[in-house]
């Protein structure tokens, strides 16, 4: 089946957080909703604009309204949980979450409720979207020295591009340090891809790290279909972190490397009142 609108995925994204045990990441939810639904492969990889697939996006707004609806709450490091109603509730009233929201949009200008269009919201909701085509404009071995960047910029060292041919897709090398007394041989891999990267290439990429690296790097401006992040972690295989557009882009902020965040403090009046 073809991937639901944003609203026919409330209740699939409740049921796959109650499976999930009240909390999950936004990949466990996605893969959670896909097999909920029975999403093959194709469906799962379909790609909504840029390297953002359907499925991706129609979540985000699904939590999105879920949220301000007062059944989900995330917190800063991207893991979303049931709030107490949420727990309660085991299905929900799309029609009365959407006139909800709408409701809040006319009373506070509220983000969540914007005009509903036959594709969903037509306001789009992320600036990783417009980092991420930023960083597709980039010529290969700019994009590699960005990688190599971030790299140094998160704790690697001795990190250098190779860049040889038929070497199993691999770029370039580090080391990482934990904790100041084990280190770790790590290969890494940069893919400019607007669409998912395959099991195929991760296989290739394990291949060639056989007996020269402890640990690999994925990195990709695109996804990772479900059959890649499953060959990443199969035992016998050396492993592959993987690492997609969006956390890629959340990297970036973090390191504060292209990307500036602007404070906004808000005033929660009803906070003083509890004191």
């Amino acid at each position: 089946m073809a991937v639901p609108k944003f609203d026919d995925l409330f209740n699939p994204l409740l049921s796959a957080l109650h499976n999930l045990g009240g909390s999950g990441t936004v990949k466990e939810q996605e893969d959670e909703v896909a097999r909920i639904l029975n999403l093959s492969e194709k469906d799962v990889n379909e790609i909504h604009k840029g390297s953002r697939t359907k499925l991706s996006y129609y979540l985000a707004w699904a939590r999105n309204y879920l949220k301000n609806f007062g059944l989900l709450e995330n917190s800063a490091r991207g893991v979303w949980a049931l709030t107490e109603r949420g727990r309660q509730a085991s299905s929900v009233d799309k029609k009365e979450v959407k006139r909800f929201l709408h409701k809040l949009k006319q009373q506070d200008g509220r983000e969540g409720a914007e005009e509903i269009g036959d594709d969903g919201p037509i306001q789009e909701l992320t600036w990783k979207e417009k980092l991420l085509d930023t960083i597709k404009t980039m010529n290969p071995s700019s994009f590699e020295r960005l990688c190599m960047r971030v790299l140094r910029e998160s704790g690697f060292v001795q990190v250098e591009v190779t860049g040889q041919c038929g070497d199993g897709g691999i770029d370039g090398k580090g080391v990482v340090k934990i904790g100041g007394l084990l280190s770790f041989r790590v290969f890494f891999q940069c893919k400019r891809y607007k669409e998912s990267v395959g099991a195929e290439i991760v296989r290739n990429f394990q291949g060639a790290m056989i007996g020269r690296a402890d640990k690999g790097l994925l990195i990709t401006t695109g996804t990772f279909s479900r059959q890649a992040r499953t060959e990443a972690q199969r035992d016998g295989a050396p492993p592959i972190d993987l690492i997609d557009g969006e956390e890629f882009a959340e990297m970036l902020k973090r390191l504060a490397l292209g990307v500036a965040v602007v404070e906004k403090v808000t005033i929660n009046k009803e906070w003083f009142s509890t004191v």
